[in-house]
């Protein structure tokens, strides 16, 4: 409960400081929605003077000749002006429409943004529990689809449905001022519309939390597949992955297909209303005009507004069930805005100037919420400027050991030391800066090599990427590649050979001249001869560096 509203309030501000810091254009844009409004309910009245003052030659009111005189002047001159007013008032709409399109555009285009934004960076403080939790194609899936569904919310629907809403209402009071009687006849279809509006969107709002469900869970199949393609050719179970890929696609289509089915159910229910308030006016307006308490403008004004009425209703109808759909993509971001690091700084955590001191693990414990213990009451001393060899079995804890030290995890009982400090009295990104690490799994980005090796030292000079390469053993293959260091390489360094992605990590890591040097399984899954040339780069790379090196 407290992470939903934790969540909720920081997607409330997130989104409600861009609104506010984007008043200027809704300023703009709510005028635009006014003015085309109020031309929207004028428009009708240009033909209500042709049928009453020019066709049916009534007489015209004093008040209204003395800001319309030409009404006096002639039918062709009349007839002439009110056709050029329909057509000026129809431009200037299509002029608001387009300001307050381009405007709302541009606000949905801010919170979009800042909601991604934030959301990318929220991701990365997340512990690595978090991580190996989650499906990445669902993080995905919000990030992506998600945002996008509350870009449109909160500009696009919402000043649409604005316009609509007020929409009725003043074609309702203009009806009111016109035959007060006949609007209200019109009045009591609404009881019923709503109502059956009610129950149909209840159902849609459940339709859309299944819906967006099994989207998230066929991207999450997508990115998995896609991601282990090799594996799945290698195995010959294209067939398989098929067949699982179309069942839950088949999910989503019945979730989808009933949504647009409640959609439609919506949009007809309207025109049954629409086509039974239209009969009701021609019954009961036409007795009105019959017996002379109406003019025939008036009347046609009111079936124009019956037959408009309606279309602003069924937008709205429509909206409100994407605004349902909505509502689930805003939970399924506020479990994401919700999650809370397991691992923060403390409020007085210092700087770490440089590592110095041995580091000492003290009776230090870990195992994750409820298995058994990983490490347990561990004592031991990573002595300066020495080598430390970590040997066991796969599964024994080394790399949870590393983790410990680069504050990827917490223990659960003991503590840290450098020197006499304990690990958590210094930031995690101070201390991350004198450490080198050479995961397991080499990781690299499809970009340059110059990208990745400088990955680890953002603002390195040339001179210094070639540099941490000669210590890693890599300048000299890389030099040989067409492009040299700017050479792209594959998504995870696919386009390399084992040993020259491992070699390109460690001059990643030696870049930084880290205080010490962390290096988790480098060999593990090199031949003979790649491993013979990493040992080669490691033992250069060690010179007078304090080094963990896990085998």
């Amino acid at each position: 409960m407290r992470k939903s509203s934790e969540g909720a309030k920081s997607l409330r501000s997130i989104i409600g400081l861009c609104l506010l810091q984007s008043w200027k254009q809704i300023f703009i844009a709510l005028f635009c929605v006014l003015a085309s409004t109020a031309l929207a309910l004028a428009l009708p009245w240009p033909v209500k003077f042709v049928f009453d003052y020019v066709l049916f030659a009534k007489p015209v009111p004093a008040e209204l000749l003395s800001w319309a005189p030409w009404l006096a002047h002639g039918s062709v001159e009349a007839l002439a002006i009110l056709a050029a007013g329909g057509l000026l008032m129809t431009l200037f709409i299509a002029v608001f429409a387009y300001y307050q399109l381009y405007v709302t555009s541009r606000i949905g285009a801010e919170i979009i943004y800042r909601l991604r934004t934030a959301m990318f960076d929220h991701l990365q403080t997340l512990s690595l529990s978090f991580h190996n939790r989650a499906r990445s194609g669902e993080l995905l899936s919000k990030l992506v689809v998600d945002t996008n569904t509350m870009r449109d919310i909160y500009s696009e629907y919402t000043l649409t449905f604005i316009t609509h809403a007020l929409t009725v209402i003043g074609m309702c009071a203009v009806m009111y001022m016109i035959q007060p009687e006949l609007a209200l006849v019109v009045l009591l279809t609404f009881p019923v519309l709503f109502g059956a509006l009610f129950m149909l969107l209840h159902g849609m709002r459940r339709t859309a939390r299944r819906q967006r469900s099994r989207e998230s869970e066929l991207t999450n199949r997508l990115t998995e597949v896609l991601g282990a393609v090799a594996l799945v050719q290698a195995f010959g179970r294209e067939r398989m992955e098929s067949e699982r890929f179309e069942h839950q696609s088949r999910q989503s289509k019945v979730e989808s297909i009933r949504a647009a089915r409640i959609e439609a159910a919506v949009a007809r229910l309207v025109e049954i209303v629409r086509a039974l308030g239209t009969a009701l006016v021609i019954v009961f307006g036409g007795r009105q005009v019959l017996r002379g308490t109406m003019t025939p403008g008036d009347l046609l004004v009111f079936s124009t507004y019956i037959v408009n009425i309606y279309k602003p209703v069924r937008v709205m109808a429509r909206l409100s069930a994407r605004f349902s759909k909505a509502s689930a993509s805003a939970e399924r971001i506020r479990e994401v805005l919700a999650a809370r690091p397991e691992i923060e700084d403390r409020p007085n955590a210092g700087e770490l100037q440089t590592i110095d001191s041995p580091i000492s693990f003290e009776n230090v414990s870990f195992k994750f919420d409820s298995g058994p213990p990983i490490l347990d009451r561990i004592s031991v001393t990573l002595p300066m400027g020495k080598v430390t060899a970590l040997v066991g079995a796969s599964g024994a804890g080394k790399t949870t050991f590393a983790h410990l030290i680069v504050r990827l995890c917490e223990p659960t009982g003991g503590r840290i030391l450098i020197g006499d400090s304990d690990l958590r009295d210094y930031s995690r990104k101070s201390l991350r800066q004198h450490i080198g690490m050479v995961l397991q799994e080499t990781l690299l980005f499809g970009a340059s090599i110059r990208e990745n090796i400088a990955y680890g030292k953002p603002d390195a000079t040339i001179e210094e990427i070639e540099q941490a390469a000669h210590s890693a053993g890599a300048h000299d293959f890389i030099r040989q590649l067409p492009m040299g260091y700017d050479e792209l390489i594959g998504e995870s360094g696919a386009t390399l050979s084992g040993g020259q992605r491992q070699r390109i990590s460690l001059a990643r890591a030696l870049i930084k001249k880290p205080s010490l040097l962390i290096m988790d399984e480098p060999t593990s899954a090199l031949d003979v001869q790649s491993e013979a040339q990493i040992r080669s780069a490691i033992r250069s790379a060690q010179h007078g560096k304090t080094t963990l090196l896990i085998a």
